[in-house]
């Protein structure tokens, strides 16, 4: 299709928007009434549309509704999304969690993290040799490992913290400890992906790669010691009477984007920067930051994130995989699979729960959703995933997110209320609820399933 003026490229753009957003309402109602987090429906969302269904049709319809001329437009688009999310990650994340004195979740989030790592490194090595080649630059083995390893580790927090809450469990001791364990997981997941990006981005020699991870240590520095400070104070005067400023997001929302530049301009990726911040951010006021800042920003990504979603879509090919493809893909479901299912409930049992319990946390553990897909994404752009391992990649952040609720277990207790939105040492006004939640936190103990 020949573009001839913006305008019609505009045109193009906010029709696609609009494609986009109805059918992954659609498809996010359907997996709702089959109990799959909304994730799910998106993420299939992206799929359909791409060449994997709506391209089988004839007469190329993907390539006629998202024309190649306007792809780089909905990619910029689908950035503000992930920035903000990314930010919304950070965020949200609850530090009280790793506080927590049960030697359990050290276990859980170490076993998990540890296993999956490993087999992920060795399907890289069964797989390294069909996909060592990317755009025409070959990709060492070591890199290529130590990427797959990490996206194996990575467990979707966000996904997970909401999809305990909306089945009862964030407030079990089946919830509080896979909550914990995987805040840990990703911590240490996220780390090693910077340090693997900068290693990648900094392959140029030794020197670039010192000047690179020291400019990012005095980033993180800065937003220790001199941003977080300064936001305090900022969102002190921002929200000062218990009324938030209508400056109060603008404001916020543009500090995400600025902490992203400063970021990728260092050489570390924008989704560092929008992540960084998030956890810099203050929490408090909680009711009043809720409704005023945290709700708005999730709307924007609600509106923004399924334009990532299509972007995905777009690069997965599930026809092209051929069955040799889908004998690699039951590879990676193997290794992704083992390496959270045992490396999660291994230690869970051993720490005195019961193996419907333990198993529970397993299935929990293994979900990936969303964040998977950003971390799959960056590998696309270093270089270091082709179109097939991306698209066998994805399909199994789909899988394994979609398998946790159809099998988890039946009659798990379930207790109303959500700790992952709970102020430390806040509890219900009802006092029979404050009990469950006391009795929920409390640490898991040898002998005591």
């Amino acid at each position: 299709m020949d573009l001839v003026h913006s305008d019609l490229k505009v045109a193009i753009v906010v029709a696609d928007i609009a494609i986009v957003l109805i059918v992954g309402s659609l498809l996010v109602t359907l997996f709702r009434r089959m109990k799959q987090p909304p994730v799910i429906g998106e993420i299939t969302a992206g799929i359909v549309l791409g060449p994997s269904v709506l391209g089988l049709l004839p007469g190329d319809v993907t390539g006629f509704l998202f024309p190649t001329e306007i792809r780089p437009h909905l990619s910029m688009i689908s950035q503000v999304g992930l920035l903000l999310f990314m930010f919304l990650v950070g965020w949200e994340f609850n530090a009280q969690l790793l506080k927590r004195k049960s030697g359990a979740i050290a276990s859980v989030s170490l076993s998990a993290i540890g296993l999956s790592f490993a087999l992920g490194i060795g399907a890289a090595t069964l797989l390294h040799d069909r996909h060592d080649v990317v755009n025409g630059k070959e990709i060492p083995f070591w890199y290529f490992a130590v990427y797959l390893g990490i996206a194996m580790s990575i467990t979707a927090f966000p996904v997970l913290a909401r999809l305990l809450s909306e089945t009862g469990l964030a407030a079990t001791r089946i919830g509080t400890l896979t909550l914990a364990s995987a805040a840990l997981d990703d911590v240490m997941a996220w780390t090693l992906l910077a340090v693997i990006v900068v290693a990648f981005t900094a392959s140029g020699g030794v020197a670039t790669l010192v000047t690179v991870l020291g400019l990012f240590l005095l980033y993180v520095l800065a937003m220790v010691v001199v941003v977080r400070p300064l936001l305090r104070q900022l969102v002190g005067r921002l929200t000062r009477g218990g009324k938030a400023s209508p400056y109060l997001v603008p404001l916020i929302a543009s500090g995400v984007f600025l902490s992203a530049y400063v970021t990728s301009w260092i050489g570390v990726h924008a989704i560092f920067g929008a992540f960084a911040f998030g956890l810099v951010m203050p929490r408090e006021p909680r009711t009043l930051l809720a409704t005023t800042l945290h709700a708005p920003l999730e709307s924007g990504t609600r509106l923004l994130l399924p334009i990532f979603f299509i972007v995905t879509g777009l690069s997965v090919d599930v026809g092209a995989l051929g069955w040799t493809g889908l004998g690699e893909l039951a590879i990676i479901m193997a290794a992704a699979c083992l390496g959270k299912l045992l490396g999660a409930a291994a230690p869970a049992k051993l720490s005195g729960m019961s193996w419907r319990d333990s198993c529970s946390v397993g299935l929990l553990m293994n979900t990936r959703g969303l964040t998977e897909l950003v971390i799959l994404n960056i590998g696309v752009t270093l270089g270091v995933l082709d179109g097939q391992m991306f698209t066998m990649m994805v399909l199994m952040a789909l899988f394994t997110t979609a398998m946790a609720m159809p099998l988890l277990p039946k009659g798990l207790p379930r207790v109303p209320g959500n700790l992952f939105t709970i102020p430390p040492g806040a509890r219900p006004s009802d006092p029979a609820a404050a009990a469950r939640v006391e009795s929920a936190e409390q640490p898991v103990k040898a002998g005591k399933p």
